[in-house]
């Protein structure tokens, strides 16, 4: 199948198609004689893997180890159980960043509780405030996506 094809089996994205080859995670395809790419199964098997994997928010690294670990399937899966061990680790970082972000907002959200001119509004006022303090220039980004 052309890549059209592929994307449209699989509901990807032809640009995350062709980012996720230039990364190692599908295989180069075969290329017809007018050059285009011919994907086989294994390639909607794999492309498949990549999303799920990613669908848990696992990492391009991550999804490499896996791949490579996948395709030794006599090795013992201890070295997957890590992976996932170290991923659960990321994911409780972020949800008590997620948190702590909640926590912030709805703090800021509480210095305007009724209607006001916009010159007198709590909440930009909280905001111009900790633009302009210090520590939270370093704090900036605390909630960093995906690891």
């Amino acid at each position: 199948m052309k890549i059209g094809s592929l994307a449209e089996a699989t509901q990807t994205p032809v640009e995350t198609i062709r980012f996720y080859e230039r990364e190692g995670l599908l295989p180069p395809p075969a290329r017809a004689d007018n050059n285009y790419r011919i994907y086989m199964p294994a390639h909607v098997e794999r492309l498949a893997f990549v999303r799920q994997c990613r669908s848990l928010d696992m990492t391009l690294d991550e999804i490499r180890a896996l791949i490579e670990l996948r395709e030794s399937p006599a090795k013992d899966c201890s070295d997957i159980n890590a992976l996932l061990d170290e991923h659960i680790g990321h994911v409780s970082q972020r949800i008590k960043e997620l948190r702590a972000l909640e926590k912030e907002l709805r703090a800021l959200q509480a210095r305007c509780t009724s209607p006001h001119p916009v010159s007198e509004c709590g909440i930009l006022d909280g905001l111009d405030r900790a633009a302009s303090s210090p520590s939270t220039v370093a704090k900036q980004g605390h909630v960093h996506g995906s690891h």
